[in-house]
């Protein structure tokens, strides 16, 4: 296993067709990397009591939602996770939450949302390949 800092928080939540943003003002994390045959992470994050509601509300009525955390440094790009809340410990004035999740692999999906706006752009065949592959090399 491998222990990371956790510098930030985000709960991504879909509402009908809108996602709705809840970011969770951390007091402390943590990020583990179990490195097990599910690829399964696990997020410990300390935070303040005003959270609970949300927190409680998710663990009641999700199985899955997705997070935004971000590792190590402030200025990292977040890494998206599914994931489930696995324990709320309410304690004097602050919680402790416990995630779990697997990464969702953003590469596929930025490469799905360019191919679309090339698509939509009027790109097809051999020019579709020749633009893809040179917004590919530009990023």
């Amino acid at each position: 296993m491998k222990t990371f800092k956790l510098k930030g928080l985000r709960i991504l939540e879909g509402s009908g067709e809108e996602l709705l943003h809840h970011n969770i003002e951390m007091l402390d994390g943590l990020i583990i990397n179990k490195e097990d045959d599910q690829d399964r992470w696990v997020l410990e994050v300390y935070t303040k009591r005003d959270q609970l509601p949300l927190l409680r509300r998710l663990q009641n009525e999700r199985d899955e939602f997705m997070l935004e955390a971000v590792i190590t440094k402030e200025n990292n790009t977040p890494v998206v996770f599914i994931s489930k809340i696995v324990n709320v410990n309410e304690m004097k004035e602050n919680i402790n939450v416990l995630f779990m999740g697997k990464i969702v692999d953003q590469r596929k999906s930025k490469i799905e949302a360019l191919l679309e706006t090339l698509i939509v752009d009027g790109y097809q065949g051999a020019s579709l390949l020749k633009q893809f592959k040179k917004e590919i090399n530009s990023q």
